[in-house]
Parts: structure tokens; C-alpha cells; sequence
């Protein structure tokens, strides 16, 4: 068991951005549900960031009292202590901040929540109560943090386009294509191919991670192939196998990068051979070499030795001989990126553009995210799920505030699409059952909200356990 990850200042960054995403996102979230109930007069008795059992840091009711580390059983809703009080007012609602940093509440009166208070259900209907309201009206308080996790995700994409624009490669710029692992050969890709499409639409940008999510998870996959378009029937087993591949740390595929060089070292090969910046590497010894793979094959082949190089310069072919090989198989030669080889371009945004395109990002992400649902019901995928642990390994290891807010905005999405499962106790099992009752115009009875409530929080803390362990399993024991 090794715990020296916990002493680097790597670890302790992702943590402290981890803390900050979640608590924006939670309290985000609890806000949406808090939002729609004061639109509809319903009383929200609590606002909590944090979850407070048995000690509350502080707690604060407006015009009433400001109270710090409150001792005792505080979760969840409380009882209706002054029933002459203004329910319809933002001063009727006790925030507050706990001590548990796993997310947060509303409690909102006249509903069975985490909290479990069937008690005041038992009692007759209040006008500001959830219960008392119409169904659609309960129905958009429900899906408020669903919603408003989604707007934050919109408005993080947005701003993010705005101040920084958006770099775009497309598939079919990458003219050398992809190199592809062996799992996605199997499936009938071949080094070279260029990714045009997924599964009928074509793919716009490489640096769009969900574009390459579509390929991974689309049942066809169109590439061209020596300028002739080739379809690929993806197999239904090659997810568990790339998932295979990722544990060992095999990607699906990279772009194919042809060597040109963007500047030479002193008194090394590349400097003998008279290379300059912009040239485009060709052959080494009579041996195509179109890309970074083949043509660093052939140094090492060639290491401590001279070769002949063929190179492009202002669309000539130039023959460089007797250059020298160090004996690590170097040229001694810096390269031009990917950006710079196949011309990015930074697309730019004013504010009124950003908008539609926070918009639009959002949705692809959300698209994306729930194909990729169907892996959590698959033994590979269920050993996949990860806690903390694993969202905050997706921080990078220094603060970069655009890479905070974009991995943010993707959690925004996750916490979205979850909390839409038709699972008793998160919002999307609320929303089954209003379904139910708009339909069918009959409410489940309390009972059944009882025991569904208890199975749902059943399913979460089971699953909870096993992303937790998994993370265990993965950071600490392995």
C-alpha cells in the first residue's frame, strides 16, 4: 500500500480544485431546486452547502439568528416552529454550511427527501408545501438542479469561448491520419486512415474530446481510406477490450505527425545536414519516413551512424549526405507541433456568438456522456466507476484556471445526466413518479414514496461503496 502520492503538491492541488468544483456544482444544483420553489410559493426550510450531521459550522436565518458550530442532529428539514410565519419569503429558510464536503441540500417542505421526515407528511397539505402544488409545477422544481447544472455548464462553455476562442483541427486535416492500437485494427482500421465520420455525422474538431468519444462509441465509423471512403462496423465487445488496453496505458489512436522541424540543436546532426525551420522530413537511407513513427525508426536503426536524408524545402526535394547519428538515435532536432503542421485555427467569439456556442457544447457533451452510460452496465465498465478519486485525477496536477472551468463544465454535465437516472431518491425517480401521476392522475401513495425512497438511497450508498472502493482499489492498494 503506498500513500507517497499524499505528500506531493500535485495531490493537494487536485484536491483543493476538486473542492471548489464540487462545492460551485452542488450548491449550483441545490440553487435550481431553491429557484423553482420560491417561483411556485413553496417553502424551502433549509439551504445547506455541505451536509451537517451532528455539527453545523455555521447557521444563519435572516432577521432570527447567526449561530456558529451548532451541536446536534441538524439534517434535513425542520419543523414548522412559527406556523404564522411568511413561508413565501427568502427570510423563512435557514442557511447554512456543514461539515461533511459531499455535496448539499434544500429541504423543501411537503416532500420525502434524503431527510426521511414521514411524519409531516402525515399531516393535512399546507398551501406552501411541494405536495400541495400542481404536478407540473412540481415536475419543474424537480428537474431545477437538472436544469440549472446544465445553464452553468452553458455559461462555463460560453466564457470559456469568449475569452479564450476555440482551436479547430478537422479529422480530414489530418492528411497522414491516425495510427490506430491493435484492439482497433482488430475492429478494421488501418494506420493511415483519415476519421471522417460516426455513424453518419461528420466529426468537426480533434480537439473536441467528445468527437472521439462519438468514434469509440458509434456502431459505424466512416475513414477514408487512399481517397476512397471505407465504412467500419465497430465490434459490441471492443469497448471492454480498449478499456483493457487503457489499464495498460494503450490509447485508441494518435494522429500520424510528419517530422518538420522547427529549429536545430548546436553541433548536432540536424545542424550538419544544413536543416532549417519548415523542413519536412522525407526519406532516411531510401526509406519513406511521412511520419514522427517511421522516421524515428530508422535513426535508431541507423544510431551512431551517418545516414542520407531526403527532405522537403519550399516544395523541393533536397538530399542531405553523411549526416550523424548521436547514439540515442537522435538527429538533434526540435519539432513543429501539431497545430503548427496541420494549421489550427483559433476561431474567435463575441460575446452574442459565444452564447450559441456555450450552447451547442454543452449539448454534444451531454450527448456524448450518455452513450457512454451503457459501459457503467457492463463488467469492464462497473470496474471503471470511480468516487473523488477518480474526478479529481482528471484535474491537472497545476492550477490552470481554463482548465478548471472546462473540466468544471463537463462535471456540470455528469452531475446533470446522474441525477436523471430513474432512480428513487435522485431527481430523476422524483420525476418517474410525476410522470406517473400527470399520466395516470393518481399520486403514488406515501408508503410506496417510503419504501422507494429507502431502495433508491439503497442503490446510491451501494454504488457510492463501489466507486469508492474501486478508487481504493486503484490509487492506494494497486
Amino acid at each position: 500500500m503506498d500513500l507517497s502520492f499524499l505528500l506531493t503538491s500535485s495531490f493537494w492541488i487536485k484536491a483543493a480544485e476538486l473542492f471548489l468544483a464540487l462545492s460551485i456544482l452542488v450548491v449550483f444544483h441545490e440553487f435550481g431546486h431553491y429557484t423553482f420553489a420560491r417561483l411556485f410559493g413553496v417553502w424551502v426550510e433549509k439551504f445547506y452547502m455541505f451536509f451537517n450531521y451532528k455539527l453545523t459550522l455555521v447557521k444563519w436565518k435572516p432577521g432570527k439568528y447567526l449561530k456558529w458550530f451548532s451541536w446536534g442532529k441538524e439534517m434535513g428539514a425542520m419543523e414548522d416552529s412559527n406556523p404564522n410565519e411568511n413561508k413565501d419569503s427568502w427570510r423563512a429558510t435557514e442557511y447554512g454550511i456543514g461539515w461533511i464536503p459531499l455535496g448539499g441540500y434544500c429541504a423543501i417542505s411537503g416532500m420525502i427527501d434524503e431527510s426521511m421526515n414521514t411524519e409531516a407528511m402525515k399531516q393535512p397539505a399546507k398551501p406552501w408545501e411541494f405536495r400541495s402544488k400542481a404536478a407540473w409545477k412540481r415536475l419543474l422544481i424537480m428537474l431545477g438542479g437538472v436544469l440549472f447544472n446544465l445553464l452553468l455548464a452553458m455559461i462555463i462553455y460560453s466564457g470559456i469561448v469568449y475569452t479564450q476562442g476555440e482551436q479547430i483541427i478537422r479529422f480530414t486535416d489530418i492528411t497522414e491520419g491516425m495510427t490506430f492500437s491493435d484492439t482497433m485494427k482488430k475492429a478494421g482500421f488501418a494506420d493511415g486512415d483519415i476519421i471522417f465520420k460516426a455513424d453518419g455525422h461528420e466529426l468537426n474538431n480533434m480537439f473536441n474530446a467528445s468527437e472521439f468519444n462519438d468514434v469509440l462509441l458509434a456502431k459505424q465509423v466512416t475513414v477514408l481510406r487512399n481517397n476512397e471512403e471505407k465504412v467500419i462496423n465497430m465490434p459490441k465487445d471492443m469497448l471492454s477490450d480498449l478499456e483493457k488496453d487503457a489499464k495498460e496505458g494503450i490509447g485508441p489512436m494518435e494522429p500520424r505527425l510528419p517530422v518538420v522541424v522547427k529549429e536545430t540543436m548546436l553541433h548536432q546532426g540536424g545542424e550538419k545536414a544544413g536543416l532549417q525551420p519548415g523542413d519536412r522530413m522525407k526519406a532516411v537511407n531510401g526509406v519513406a519516413t511521412p511520419t514522427f513513427t517511421e522516421f524515428s525508426q530508422e535513426l535508431l536503426k541507423n544510431k551512431g551512424k551517418t545516414v542520407t536524408l531526403q527532405y522537403l524545402r519550399n516544395g523541393q526535394v533536397v538530399t542531405a549526405t553523411d549526416v550523424p547519428i548521436d547514439g540515442d538515435g537522435k538527429l538533434g532536432i526540435m519539432l513543429e507541433d501539431m497545430k503548427t503542421v496541420y494549421g489550427s485555427t483559433l476561431r474567435h467569439y463575441n460575446f452574442f456568438q459565444s452564447i450559441p456556442r456555450g450552447i451547442v457544447m454543452t449539448w454534444t457533451q451531454t450527448a456524448s456522456y450518455v452513450k457512454q452510460l451503457k459501459l457503467i452496465f457492463t463488467p469492464t465498465g462497473a470496474k471503471s466507476v470511480g468516487s473523488f478519486g477518480t474526478i479529481g485525477s482528471i484535474f491537472p496536477p497545476t492550477w490552470d484556471w481554463v482548465r478548471f472551468w472546462d473540466i468544471t463544465a463537463f462535471i456540470s454535465v455528469i452531475l446533470a445526466v446522474m441525477n436523471l437516472l430513474p432512480i428513487p431518491a435522485l431527481d430523476g425517480g422524483h420525476v418517474v413518479f410525476l410522470l406517473f401521476e400527470m399520466i395516470t392522475r393518481r399520486k403514488p401513495s406515501l408508503k410506496f414514496m417510503e419504501v422507494a425512497q429507502m431502495v433508491g438511497m439503497f442503490l446510491i450508498i451501494a454504488l457510492m461503496v463501489l466507486a469508492i472502493g474501486n478508487d481504493i482499489f486503484r490509487f492506494i492498494i494497486k
